[in-house]
């Protein structure tokens, strides 16, 4: 404030700086959540028209406000608190313990229903037990007399005796119709094989001698000739190929399944199916 002024020795002291008196804060006499008149704020997607509050004489807002309306809450504010989990006894207040059920509460400790007692008490501390009781009677005797000699049971008159019946002792109707039909059933399966037996037995033939002497010729020639084109290859020492090796086993295998077959041949009796 000084500097505008000419340079003074008497300037070398700053006078006092007095702070102005500041008048008292001015404050509206109307609400300032109020809407201005014509108002065109917090309308839009609603069913009000596009200005409101023409008059200029609401007395609070036209559309309450409703929270994160427009621009959302703050970044992060939707995660989850850590923070804010269930704490303990949080919805329910902690069970008193038996001192405190005790002293504020001694009627919840007593029982609702009084259960009847199975056995019988304890006896007291002055009921002193009869002693030197011996017995000497056997139980397990004396048991069994009691049973021996006891009186069998009356029976009722309304109740059945088995022992008289009509059917007492005999086989029951629905037993030998069981049986019957099981019968009939291994009779019918007998009767199956029977015919079956008959009906090979009819497309079976003996082979005569000469049928067989002919075969018998004829797989002993096959058998010479298998066996000279075989005795041409058993020089080979080193079968180095596969072919080599695969035509002695075939040679080998088919001579012997000629054996076999005149050996079969030889039999007293073979049977021939006339059908194959």
């Amino acid at each position: 404030m000084y500097y505008g002024q000419e340079e003074s020795i008497y300037q070398i002291i700053p006078p006092k700086y007095v702070p102005p008196e500041r008048p008292p804060m001015y404050r509206s006499s109307h609400k300032g959540a109020i809407p201005p008149t014509a108002t065109t704020f917090g309308l839009a997607q609603t069913s009000l028209p596009g200005v409101a509050n023409i008059d200029g004489g609401a007395g609070d807002k036209i559309v309450p406000d409703k929270g994160a309306r427009t621009f959302g809450q703050a970044p992060g504010s939707y995660q989850p608190d850590p923070t804010a989990y269930m704490k303990k006894a949080a919805k329910n207040k902690p069970v008193p313990s038996l001192s405190e059920v005790k002293k504020g509460a001694p009627d919840l400790l007593q029982p609702t229903k009084l259960k009847s007692k199975l056995k019988p008490g304890l006896p007291a501390k002055d009921e002193t037990p009869i002693m030197n009781l011996v017995s000497s009677k056997n139980f397990v005797v004396a048991n069994a007399v009691e049973t021996i000699l006891a009186a069998p049971k009356k029976v009722s008159q309304g109740a059945k005796d088995y022992l008289h019946k009509e059917d007492y002792g005999r086989t029951p109707q629905y037993l030998a119709k069981i049986k019957g039909d099981i019968e009939a059933e291994y009779e019918y399966i007998r009767r199956l094989q029977a015919e079956e037996e008959e009906a090979r037995a009819s497309q079976v033939r003996v082979l005569t001698q000469n049928e067989k002497d002919g075969l018998i010729t004829g797989l002993k020639a096959r058998w010479e000739q298998v066996n000279t084109d075989y005795q041409a290859t058993t020089h080979l020492t080193k079968l180095d190929t596969i072919g080599k090796v695969k035509r002695k086993e075939k040679y080998e295998a088919e001579l012997s399944q000629i054996e076999k077959d005149i050996e079969k041949l030889n039999r007293k009796y073979i049977f021939v199916d006339t059908l194959s």
